[in-house]
């Protein structure tokens, strides 16, 4: 082997070398803008956190905001509504568990782990039925919850499935009090 085939392999190598660089780049740079394209737009992470002033909320009332697209009911439950979600049998649920972002996961569905706060007093989740994605009627239904007319879901005063075709309780989202009269979502 001569000194000039050495060099022309050195050569051959540096070619395919450059060559495999130039099309990763190239590919990258085609690839892109087909994933940066599925972020969330600057207006969607805009509404990522709000702040929800609820000074105004009646015990007995509830709000409903807009986050993320969808509705959110914040509710200031009565004493007579903490009591009668605290006495139902976690037997009676056809869903056991919480669905409470802002606990761990697989908790079980007592109305303590489903409210905001030590006392109960507010309740805060998604106003989105769990069935086919309806937004149920407050005050409404067998149980003095919530009721999906569309299909007939009933739920209770913690937002508990309790009777129809809805398979499971209404979610709660990440939130927490940030001072006494408002609540920040997200």
């Amino acid at each position: 082997m001569s000194h000039a085939d050495d060099h022309e392999g050195t050569r051959r190598d540096f070619l395919y070398y450059a060559t495999a660089g130039t099309g990763a780049v190239a590919t990258a740079a085609a690839v892109w803008p087909l994933v940066d394209q599925m972020n969330p737009s600057a207006d969607v992470q805009a509404l990522s956190s709000i702040r929800v002033d609820v000074a105004d909320v009646a015990p007995g009332t509830q709000l409903t905001v807009k986050w993320l697209g969808k509705p959110v009911f914040i509710r200031r439950r009565t004493p007579e509504e903490i009591e009668e979600a605290r006495a139902v049998d976690l037997a009676d649920l056809p869903d056991g568990d919480a669905r409470n972002e802002n606990i761990d996961e697989g908790s079980p569905a007592t109305d303590e782990n489903r409210s905001m706060d030590e006392t109960g007093e507010w309740l805060v989740q998604m106003g989105v039925c769990t069935h086919l994605g309806c937004v149920p009627l407050g005050d409404a239904g067998d149980f003095g919850g919530w009721f999906c007319p569309c299909h007939g879901s009933h739920y209770d005063t913690s937002g508990r499935i309790r009777k129809g075709p809805a398979p499971e309780n209404l979610p709660v989202p990440v939130a927490e009090f940030v001072d006494e009269t408002t609540i920040k979502l997200g």
